[in-house]
């Protein structure tokens, strides 16, 4: 069974980039520390009242131990974060 981890939140749309930079070093770090783990970064195309949705994916090495890691590395990141966990059916 794959389990997956989506984290949604929103950004102010002038921190946009810095953000997504954050989040890209974040994830390289976390895909090192934890082999198997695959990331992605989405954004929703609609901007809401300067607002812009981003969501990270996690699949493969979704464990305590990341959620762990990924809730404490995310401190500096736009909040409030969202987590929502799915196992894949088969």
């Amino acid at each position: 069974m794959t389990r997956r981890l989506y984290v949604y939140y929103r950004v102010d749309e002038a921190s946009l980039a810095p953000t997504v930079a954050a989040v890209q070093a974040l994830q390289a770090e976390l895909q090192a520390d934890h082999p198997g783990l695959r990331v992605g970064l989405q954004r929703r195309p609609e901007v809401q009242l300067g607002l812009v949705t981003l969501m990270e994916t996690y699949a493969g090495a979704v464990t305590p131990a990341l959620l762990q890691a990924l809730d404490a590395a995310a401190s500096g990141l736009p909040q409030p974060r969202h987590n929502e966990v799915f196992d894949t059916l088969s």
